[in-house]
């Protein structure tokens, strides 16, 4: 596997959300498939799932946006001199994630999975803001979902 997975689950509350979050199986197997797909090599990550408060408020400190988000990525800036693995963090809201999900009437698990993959790419410098990179983000995504058998997440839009 090219991915290390660390996980966190700090989400509590419904019963029904907890057990849609994915396994450290399926992050690692979504994230190695970014990896693999980039060939960047073994990379440690952390995965945390999170509530809609501390979505919140780390979206707030660090985009200046006061609202939860669906994943936030923290990539890890090593010094050069320093030999580590470490990609960065992960954090995904589980609400958000559960309502999107109903909205857009996928599987939640699917859009874990998106989320994750998304997340990652933005842990490796890939970014959205302008338009052409937003769509060669998004086309990647497209690629490495249909290697899962998941359906482009933006053929809506």
């Amino acid at each position: 596997m090219s991915a290390i997975v660390d996980y966190q689950q700090a989400f509590e509350g419904d019963a029904e959300l907890i057990a849609s979050i994915p396994d450290e199986a399926q992050l690692t197997q979504w994230a190695s498939l970014v990896l693999e797909h980039l060939n960047t090599g073994e990379k440690e990550l952390t995965v945390r799932f999170v509530d809609d408060d501390e979505s919140q408020a780390l979206n707030s400190e660090y985009r200046g946006k006061d609202k939860p988000t669906n994943v936030l990525s923290f990539p890890f800036e090593c010094p050069p001199e320093v030999p580590l693995n470490l990609l960065g963090d992960l954090v995904i809201c589980v609400p958000v994630i559960a309502r999107e999900a109903d909205v857009q009437q996928k599987s939640v698990n699917d859009h874990y999975a998106h989320m994750v993959i998304h997340g990652t790419l933005h842990l490796l410098g890939f970014d959205h803001i302008e338009d052409d990179e937003a769509e060669a983000m998004e086309q990647l995504e497209i690629t490495l979902l249909a290697k899962l058998s998941i359906d482009d997440p933006y053929q809506d839009d």
